[in-house]
């Protein structure tokens, strides 16, 4: 699946990011029903998640801050019961919610040989289900931390995958792996795609917010659909 010192020939890439892009969804509102639906949300959990998402539709938490205060749900568990439904959690609530037009463009590119990536926000889990079933070759977005005990801490380990830290990520892996980014792709629905969007010579908006439509219209990006 993910070797990050792997020389490919081809040195064209594909970044797709994922909520709202190659899911049509968040799926952070599917994982929260899932949990709901199995009981294991706390009431407490909820009212901060309703409070915050108030802020962040509002402008005013950042996509960063907005992840790490759901990451805190995590505290004092054990990683080992959510990855053990993982894939269960992908067949029933994710995947009837990918975008059949940018899961097209993920299987045209793999088609031409191009390295795929998913880079997302969402926490290594819940994703490696969409890598293997979909081929992607590699995986950036968000790791969760662990104490010595085994148990979550709440917080992530290293960079939380949004904003300027999706481009690092990028740059950190084209630089490993010898990727050409004036010759790749990459796909994002929102305005905090745009530094992994600027960081290759084919940017595309799909389904964009405002903000992003406006940009990608100046600059004359492709605007896609999901279907």
């Amino acid at each position: 699946m993910d070797n990050d010192h792997m020389a490919y020939a081809n040195p064209v890439a594909a970044f797709f990011d994922f909520d709202e892009t190659l899911l049509e969804v968040e799926s952070g509102r599917l994982g929260i029903q899932w949990l709901r639906d199995r009981r294991l949300l706390p009431y407490g959990y909820i009212l901060k998640i309703l409070a915050a998402n108030f802020f962040y539709q509002h402008r005013l938490l950042s996509d960063e801050r907005m992840v790490r205060i759901l990451l805190t749900f995590y505290k004092h568990k054990r990683l080992a019961e959510f990855q053990n439904g993982s894939a269960d959690f992908y067949d029933a609530y994710l995947k009837p919610h990918l975008a059949p037009a940018i899961v097209a463009r993920v299987r045209a590119h793999k088609a031409k040989g191009h390295v795929l990536v998913l880079i997302s926000g969402s926490v290594r889990y819940l994703l490696e289900p969409v890598v293997k079933d979909l081929g992607f070759d590699h995986l950036l977005c968000t790791d969760l931390e662990v104490n010595p005990d085994g148990r979550l801490t709440g917080k992530a380990s290293g960079p939380v995958c949004v904003d300027k830290n999706k481009k690092k990520l990028t740059l950190e892996l084209a630089q490993k792996i010898g990727l050409d980014l004036a010759k790749s792709y990459a796909y994002g629905n929102h305005h905090s795609d745009l530094p992994l969007l600027q960081s290759v010579g084919y940017p595309h908006a799909v389904a964009p917010n405002r903000i992003l439509e406006k940009i990608a219209r100046q600059r004359s990006w492709p605007i896609l659909s999901y279907r």
